[in-house]
């Protein structure tokens, strides 16, 4: 194998030199996987560039001229086997069919020239570059080599003979080039497209199309090949067109109006001219020059027929009559919107005729109905005008004619025609004795006169309401002068007659009559009442004026107390007349002001009576107590615990030590020490004041029996302390988790963080939960613990909780059990 297709020629000196270009077998064999491998020797491997190379095959090492060693043996290369001279005319034939079809299907640029290969060597694949190849041999290379690239595709979905992709939109064989015909531009010689990109990208090509445009508009600056005269092309205009400019034109007038008075400087001439507008412009070139006439040149042919005068002439004709067309045009739209506006205001005019004749028409019939009033209201008439009538005809004024009820005057109306009769009418009546005469009337009369624009309570103008003024000329006078033979303590009946006329007479007026005529003959009733000889206590005639009232008997309160404080000197707890008399001014009086009144005048004389209170356990007298305990719901409870502390508790406690110091009977002691407890209510027994001293006392009871005296003097008694101090301290207990079961389920009922307080935060709180809900205690046992864990009675059984697991107290061993299952059994 010859490498001269490696190193060039020898020169003339006899030097051999490397190339280091690409040549041509480069490319060629570049997609040859059969072509020839140098394989690497032990001495190559060993001396790298300096190795000696026996044969001629092989590729030489950098450097200049290397002698060649001719005492070697002669080593000879296989050449294959030598052919036929018949058999190498017919492959070199078919070989020269093959290339010019490859050369027109390839680009010019992937053409290869002809390669300078030597011996017998012939390119394995030649039809690979530019053409395309079955996708039979697709992939055929791999079965010399180790790539598993066809099995990869296979199994991501590839198909033999398929374009890639998950619709197998890709292209099956590779891309063609086309050659171009000579040596002009891309696009000079048409389409260069093949036939596979057409049919795999079909696009429509307007390429004809744009070039038929091209070729149309360069023969327009051709000459006339006939070389004749152009046909003179005519504009015309039709009137519908004249009108149309016309509009657009007077649309557009304003603009043209301001810009009408602009100086404008022409300059374009071979003189300057002074134009006043724009239009003057636009029509310089109408008007015929008076300028000499230049002189014709070579190439100017003389004008056959040409008279500026006369196509001046015509054009300002033309000019008029579209003038005169546009104007006509616009006179006839105008006459045209004229009668449009004049058709619409007949209309309205008509409208406005028929509305006011229908006025005319109201406003005498109501004209009709107030002289017929007028004429029965005449003392001499024979049938007089009775209220009811009066109000049917206001009903009729309301209804049928309403709008010119509201437009008239009803104030004056009602004053001439009404309130002669509603005088009369309440001229004979007694409030006190018929509280509710005439209230049907007087609301029948509200809806009719009184004004909804006007309702002001607060100061009304009684010359915009006929009805407020009614009230006031009318009723007002017979109100005042009852109310001034009133005596407040006979209450009941002015309180019944104001109640039933609340919602009629106008507010304004209700508390002008409250504070003007009723609050003063209170107080002045108030300041002269004597708690000690007064038989009728006072809260009777004062307290069915709250609902009415309210507020505004503060000022009587202060009075009232300062009475009553006074009255309260020389009382004593057993005197039950000051409880009667107090108890309804509970809820009167301020919080405050009533825990201050109890605090200087009640507490100190119940703790006196506290400290007369001799204990005796053989024979107790409890009237005191009952006088003290009586007052629990009118004193605080913080009052009466502390005037317990103070003045009950140590002086039972010593009678307690020293009962049980003297050998006493402890089934009566318990019976006595019960005794005193259920003197209590629960409210007091919850206080931790009154816990603490009764807790005290089994304190004591405990130490007495534990002495060996009182165990040997009666057996059994520590046992039974001890089992009465069990059941107390666990009723006290289930007092307090029923107590704060109450506020729980209050305050869900409240919504007051019902959700925070029901949702339990560990284990230990649901199952809290569930004994208040079942009514079983749950408490834990104090000092006993089991493996580190605190233990707990639940009803009777004792448990322990160990990350959620509920553990029960067995025979031998502690048992997990279920939440439900311990409720059971503690039932």
């Amino acid at each position: 194998m010859s490498m001269s297709h490696l190193y060039g020629a020898e020169g003339e000196d006899g030097v051999e030199m490397e190339s280091f270009e690409v040549s041509e077998w480069d490319l060629q064999n570049e997609f040859n996987p059969h072509r020839q491998r140098h394989r690497q020797s032990k001495e190559e491997a060993t001396y790298g560039v300096w190795a000696e190379r026996d044969s001629d095959d092989e590729r030489p090492s950098f450097g200049g001229k290397r002698s060649r060693d001719y005492s070697a043996p002669v080593n000879f290369i296989s050449a294959g086997l030598k052919k036929s001279a018949a058999e190498e005319v017919s492959e070199e034939d078919s070989d020269e069919d093959e290339k010019p079809a490859k050369q027109e299907e390839a680009p010019k640029e992937f053409v290869p020239k002809k390669l300078k290969t030597g011996g017998n060597f012939k390119p394995s694949q030649k039809g690979f570059v530019g053409g395309s190849k079955s996708f039979t041999d697709f992939g055929s290379w791999e079965r010399h080599t180790k790539g598993i690239g066809q099995k990869l595709l296979q199994k991501m979905g590839y198909v033999p003979g398929r374009g890639l992709g998950k619709n197998a939109q890709g292209i099956i064989n590779p891309i063609e080039a086309k050659q171009r015909k000579g040596k002009g531009a891309v696009g000079a010689y048409g389409s260069e497209r093949t036939a596979q990109s057409l049919q795999d990208f079909p696009v429509v090509d307007s390429e004809e199309e744009a070039e038929e445009e091209f070729q149309k508009e360069l023969s327009q600056w051709r000459k006339d090949p006939n070389g004749g005269k152009k046909k003179p092309k005519y504009n015309y205009k039709t009137v519908e067109e004249l009108k149309a400019r016309g509009r657009i034109s007077k649309q557009l007038s304003a603009p043209q109006k301001e810009l009408s008075q602009v100086k404008v400087i022409d300059m374009t001439g071979r003189e300057q001219k002074v134009y006043y507008s724009y239009s003057q412009i636009s029509h310089k070139h109408n008007i015929p020059d008076d300028s000499p006439q230049q002189p014709l040149g070579k190439d100017l042919k003389p004008q056959g027929f040409a008279l500026p005068e006369l196509e001046h002439n015509l054009q300002l004709l033309i000019d008029i009559t579209e003038q005169e067309i546009i104007q006509n045009d616009r006179q006839l739209q105008y006459e045209r919107d004229m009668v449009v506006n004049l058709t619409h205001e007949i209309q309205k005019m008509s409208e406005v005729l028929s509305h006011e004749e229908k006025a005319i028409n109201n406003l005498s019939k109501v004209l009709e109905m107030v002289e017929e009033c007028e004429r029965r209201m005449q003392p001499s008439c024979e049938n007089p005008l009775t209220l009811d009538e009066c109000a049917k005809i206001f009903e009729t004024l309301q209804d049928k004619y309403y709008e010119e009820y509201r437009m008239s005057d009803r104030v004056d109306l009602a004053v001439a025609i009404v309130y002669p009769l509603m005088k009369d009418y309440f001229k004979n009546w007694d409030p006190l004795k018929d509280c509710t005469y005439g209230t049907e009337i007087i609301a029948k009369w509200k809806s009719l006169l009184e004004n909804d624009q006007l309702l002001s309570h607060n100061g009304q103008d009684l010359s915009t309401d006929a009805f407020h003024r009614l009230m006031w000329e009318i009723w007002m006078p017979c109100v005042r002068n009852i109310v001034t033979q009133w005596q407040p303590r006979n209450c009941g009946s002015m309180v019944d007659f104001l109640d039933s006329w609340v919602h009629v007479v106008p507010v304004w007026i209700l508390d002008n009559i409250l504070d003007q005529l009723i609050f003063p003959k209170l107080q002045k009733e108030v300041e002269s009442w004597n708690p000690l000889t007064d038989t009728v206590p006072i809260h009777s005639w004062i307290h069915p004026w709250l609902p009415l009232m309210q507020a505004r008997l503060e000022p009587l309160y202060s009075p009232i107390r300062n009475k009553l404080a006074n009255a309260l000197q020389k009382w004593h707890p057993s005197d039950s007349s000051a409880k009667l008399i107090l108890q309804p001014w509970k809820d009167v009086f301020t919080p405050g002001s009533w825990e201050a009144f109890m605090v200087k005048n009640i507490v100190p004389k119940l703790g006196m009576c506290l400290n007369e209170l001799i204990i005796n356990p053989h024979q107790q007298h409890m009237d005191a107590f009952y006088w003290v305990i009586d007052w629990e719901g009118m004193i605080s409870v913080s009052s009466l615990v502390g005037l317990l502390e103070k003045h009950f508790f140590p002086k039972w406690l010593q009678v307690l030590c020293s009962w049980l110091s003297n050998s006493p009977n402890y089934e009566e002691i318990t019976k006595w020490y019960l005794g005193w407890k259920s003197m209590f209510s629960d409210q007091v027994l919850a206080h931790p004041s009154i816990k603490d001293k009764f807790n005290e006392a089994l304190d004591i009871m405990n130490r007495a029996v534990s002495s060996s005296v009182g165990g040997y003097m009666q057996p059994g008694a520590r046992e039974n302390i001890a089992y009465l101090t069990h059941t107390e301290r666990r009723k006290d207990f289930q007092y307090e988790a029923m107590q704060e079961r109450r506020e729980a389920e209050n305050m869900a009922q409240r919504g007051i963080g019902a959700a925070a307080s029901s949702v339990p935060m560990n284990f230990k709180d649901l199952i809290q939960t569930k004994a208040e809900e079942h009514n079983i205690v749950f408490m834990p046992v104090i000092g006993k613990r089991h493996e580190g864990k605190q233990l707990y009675t639940f009803g009777r059984i004792v448990i322990y909780i160990d990350r959620g697991v509920v553990f029960v107290q067995g025979e031998k061993t502690w048992v997990p059990t279920s939440l439900q299952s311990l409720i059971d059994m503690a039932k």
